[in-house]
């Protein structure tokens, strides 16, 4: 496998990390990084709660399958997807035709403590946040697993601590 010849996929949960970790990881190996909710933000010129309220979730998963497929078309990108990138089958597909996929596994718990506090998740918006999380690790977590090149445990480790785990993981896949 050429280097980089392929894309680096990061999907998980909201609050898995896959924002901060695929940021430092595109900084670390000198690729550019994508994150397809500010991709999203950017073309619309409106945030994503906006977006969930004037066109529902499926025109969010629309605008979403968009710009996965237009990343996939790429290469040499470390892309960070939205929580629900994997439910289309079609996101699946492109992310595993064009990439190695890195799954952050995050316990519903952990990620209620790290975003109970964030207005700018729509899905969090409700009665019981860390009851929707857990349905929402119940629904996904089998995505998550059938797209996935690699899992890792987010929960255990610091941010550091994946982004080292990760440059081993990807030296090793990518020596030649």
């Amino acid at each position: 496998m050429d280097k980089f010849s392929e894309n680096i996929y990061l999907v998980g949960l909201m609050g898995a990390g896959k924002t901060t970790i695929g940021r430092s990881l595109a900084k670390r190996l000198g690729l550019r990084f994508v994150d397809t909710d500010k991709e999203i933000e950017a073309r619309t010129g409106v945030s994503i709660p906006t977006i969930f309220e004037i066109e529902g979730e499926d025109g969010f998963r629309k605008r979403e399958s968009q710009v996965i497929a237009e990343t996939s078309a790429k290469n040499g990108l470390v892309v960070a997807t939205g929580g629900g990138g994997v439910l289309r089958e079609e996101n699946r597909v492109n992310m595993r035709a064009s990439g190695f996929v890195i799954y952050l596994n995050v316990q519903p718990q952990m990620l209620w403590e790290r975003t109970r506090h964030d207005k700018n998740r729509p899905l969090l918006q409700v009665a019981d946040p860390l009851s929707k999380l857990t349905q929402l690790f119940t629904v996904r977590d089998p995505l998550y697993r059938e797209v996935a090149s690699l899992v890792v445990d987010g929960g255990r480790m610091s941010a550091q601590g994946v982004l080292q785990y990760l440059l081993k993981e990807l030296s090793e896949r990518w020596k030649s």
